[in-house]
Order: structure tokens, then C-alpha cells, then sequence
């Protein structure tokens, strides 16, 4: 199986051609995530005086420094160079889901025409943590996938069609349940759709440290000091928000959104993080990454759909396995707000979401 990786790259140019030097961006990550120019140096494999001339450099062109050395206590980024660094990081969270879809297609091609491998698996989902971990670790394991991250309208519609073979939704626990299924129910079929446990998972308020806003509850957001990052209408968490807000009563229109809407949990963290916008709403792992609040809001299942008939297709059963794998189960419930216990259970629709019947759940499908 061949591997394709895809980065985010870019640069800063003055209008007369001069540009930052290579790999200065990559130094100040490093310089962040260390305190030291000289950790950061052997982190990426710089000489000490290369990585200082790549200061001077950048200093050159923009006429203000991105670093300062303090005696005893290592570096710190200037203003600007703390920029530069969520800068980094806004465009990686909102690109590399994309560019990581594309990798996976791209790694699927090149199985069809170089080797005599079986036909890739099609997972069609919206992104999480979850999936990422999945999806890595398939790799590791040598078995192909072709992942689409797609909202969970895209998804259900590509498994209906026959485009996929696993669609990857997340639906609230509690009350909300019925309120979201209603909102696929014209896709899902009862009798024939089985349902794939992956994890339960948390999503909420991600603030800036310390919570200097005291943002608890949803009707905080509609505060006039309050600065709202949005996701993209279709994704499953901005529905989920304007189903939480409706049964509360309250509009989605008094929130003040900022003139951006982010595609990944990660990318509203990114933003948040960067100073441009007070709360998101996303998953608990961005926050934690960008050394963020969390306030969590609610729990829910993220699961793939498939079905029924595919659960005798050989194709599933790696993904069965692993799924069911403690290994697997393990670094899953590391993932923060993750919850693994019912990772690779296999029910139909009416028992994994009692809002679909009236009836009591029954046993699980083996």
C-alpha cells in the first residue's frame, strides 16, 4: 500500500519580491512549543546560527523582531511572531482534514493501478477525532481506505446512493435525539441501515483560558460583548446549535458571528485561540491542543451507518476488528471527552436510538 502525505504550506511576500525564508514558520512553532531557539533548532534539525540567521532574515523584512532571548529563561515570541504562529495554526486546522481526504483518495488510486489490493473501503464522514484516529490506524495497519470528510447530509446521501460504503453522523443523547433524526429521517432506512458505534463524545463551549467572559450557558452567546465563530451551515454541529438554541427559545440571529465560518472543530479551537472570536462551539480535543477552556454543553453518539447487507461484505470486518480491538478502544478513551464503551457495537436504528421506536432497545447484533 503506498502512503501519500499532503502539508499546508505558505509564505509572506513584499510587493517587491522579497519572501520569508524557508522554514522560518516551522522554527517559530518550534521556538513556541519549547521556549528555546536551541530546542527548536535540533527539533527540526537546524544548525544554532542557521536558525538565527533566519531571524535576521525575517527581521529584515518585516523591520521588527519575532524573537527575544532572555537571559536564563530561554525565548519568546514577539507580538508578531505569535501571529505568525496561530496564523500557522488556523490554516492547518482548517486545511489538513481537507488535504488528508485527499491524500486517502489519491493512496486509493494508486492501489487500483499499481498493485492487485481489493478495493478500498469508502468512508464518507464529517470530521472528528475519532475518524482521525481511525484512519491513521489503518494506515498503520496496511489496509486501504478512501475517506471523504463530508457533512452528514453529504454522507447519508452518498451511502443511499451507493457512493460509500460507511457514513459518519453524530447524534445527541437526551431529548435532542428525536429533533436531529427527524432531520435525516427521509434517508435513513429502518429495516435495512445498521449502525456502528464508534464513540460518545462531548461537545461545548470552547473559550479562551481562564473563561474571562464567564461564557456557561447558550444564552451567554447572545451578549453584546460576545464574539461567536460559527461553523458552515450543513455541518451536523452548527444544526446541533440551532436545535439547542431553539428549544430555548432563543435566535440564532441575536449571536454576533464574526465575518468567518470555520469547517472543523479544530478551526473554530484555531480561532478562538488566536484572539479573533470570545467561544466556539466544538469537540473537547482542539481545545485542550490550543491550551483552551472547555465548557462542556452535550454528549453525544458518533457512529457510522452502513448496510445491512455490507456486514457480510469481508471488506467491514477489518474495520469490525479494530473497532472492537482494545488497543483501539484504549487510545480512543485517551482522546479528551471521548467515551469508547460501545466502540464497535453493531445495532439496528430503532435499538441504538429509542426516538426511531417506541419499543425498548433489544440485545445487539452480533
Amino acid at each position: 500500500m503506498y502512503k501519500v502525505g499532503i502539508r499546508p504550506q505558505w509564505s509572506v511576500q513584499t510587493v517587491d519580491g522579497r519572501e520569508l525564508p524557508a522554514r522560518l514558520i516551522e522554527l517559530l512553532v518550534a521556538v513556541r512549543a519549547s521556549g528555546s531557539l536551541a530546542a527548536a533548532s535540533r527539533e527540526i534539525g537546524l544548525s544554532y546560527r542557521y536558525a538565527w540567521g533566519l531571524l535576521r532574515q525575517a527581521q529584515a523584512l518585516f523591520g521588527v523582531p519575532l524573537l527575544r532571548s532572555q537571559r536564563g529563561r530561554g525565548a519568546v515570541l514577539t507580538p508578531l511572531g505569535e501571529r505568525l504562529v496561530w496564523a500557522d495554526n488556523r490554516i492547518a486546522a482548517r486545511l489538513s482534514p481537507m488535504l488528508d481526504s485527499l491524500a486517502t483518495e489519491l493512496e486509493a488510486e494508486l492501489s487500483r493501478n499499481l498493485t492487485c489490493e481489493t478495493t478500498p473501503l469508502r468512508l464518507h464522514a464529517s470530521h472528528g477525532f475519532g475518524v482521525e484516529m481511525l484512519r491513521k490506524t489503518l494506515a498503520a495497519a496496511d489496509q486501504p481506505l478512501d475517506l471523504k470528510y463530508r457533512s452528514p447530509d453529504d454522507a447519508l446521501t452518498a451511502l443511499r446512493a451507493g457512493a460509500c460504503d460507511l457514513a459518519g453522523l453524530h447524534l445527541p443523547i437526551g431529548g435532542l435525539e428525536g429533533e436531529l433524526l427527524r432531520h435525516y429521517l427521509d434517508r435513513l432506512d429502518p429495516l435495512g441501515d445498521r449502525v456502528i458505534h464508534l464513540a460518545m463524545r462531548r461537545q461545548g463551549l470552547v473559550v479562551a483560558p481562564g473563561n474571562p467572559k464567564r461564557l456557561r450557558v447558550l444564552s451567554d452567546l447572545l451578549r453584546d460583548d460576545v464574539r461567536f465563530i460559527h461553523r458552515q451551515p450543513g455541518s451536523g454541529t452548527r444544526l446541533l446549535l440551532e436545535c439547542m438554541l431553539a428549544r430555548e427559545g432563543l435566535p440564532l440571529s441575536a449571536i454576533h458571528g464574526c465575518d468567518a465560518e470555520e469547517l472543523t472543530h479544530a478551526a473554530v479551537a484555531a480561532y478562538v485561540a488566536s484572539g479573533l472570536a470570545d467561544v466556539g462551539l466544538a469537540l473537547e480535543p482542539p481545545a485542550r491542543r490550543y491550551g483552551l477552556d472547555f465548557v462542556p454543553l452535550i454528549t453525544e453518539h458518533y457512529f457510522f451507518l452502513c448496510q445491512a447487507r455490507s456486514l457480510d461484505d469481508h471488506q467491514l470486518q477489518p474495520v469490525l476488528d479494530l473497532l472492537r480491538s482494545d488497543g483501539f478502544r484504549h487510545e480512543l478513551g485517551q482522546l479528551p471527552g471521548y467515551d469508547p464503551s460501545y466502540c464497535g457495537t453493531v445495532q439496528m436504528l430503532g435499538d441504538a436510538f429509542p426516538s426511531m421506536a417506541e419499543r425498548k432497545p433489544v440485545p445487539t447484533l452480533p
